[in-house]
């Protein structure tokens, strides 16, 4: 499963056979809630690992911490992979694709989470 860490959302992305497909986004107000729906997601999709996206500056840190927190309390595998430009690809790739501007929003992080977790596969093959 990719993540797609932010302060108050994160954009969630699953694979099947080597393919990164947008599942959702979760809209959180603390961490604890965060991880509660996060450990559903995982029980309900059968994940055995996580990537989860890291940028550059002060939120590289911050999904550097999340990322632990994520393998500590889920007591899953975690990676990380760079995101840089992830969210302006996923934009330009959605409205090339004629998604609406409403649901483009709604879902902009879960793409920014594919493109990444794609990303990812990519390099390990």
């Amino acid at each position: 499963m990719g993540i797609d860490y932010g302060r108050k959302k994160v954009g969630l992305a699953m694979s099947t056979e080597g393919m990164a497909t947008p599942l959702s986004v979760l809209k959180y107000e603390d961490q604890d809630k965060l991880l509660i729906e996060l450990e559903k997601v995982v029980d309900r999709e059968k994940v055995e690992r996580v990537v989860i996206g890291v940028s550059e500056g002060q939120m590289a840190r911050e999904s550097l911490d999340f990322a632990k927190m994520v393998e500590e309390k889920l007591q899953l595998v975690v990676d990380v992979e760079d995101e840089t430009l992830t969210s302006r690809d996923a934009q330009r790739l959605s409205i090339e694709a004629g998604i609406k501007r409403k649901k483009r929003r709604n879902m902009e992080d879960a793409y920014s989470a594919a493109l990444m977790l794609q990303k990812y596969l990519d390099n390990l093959a």
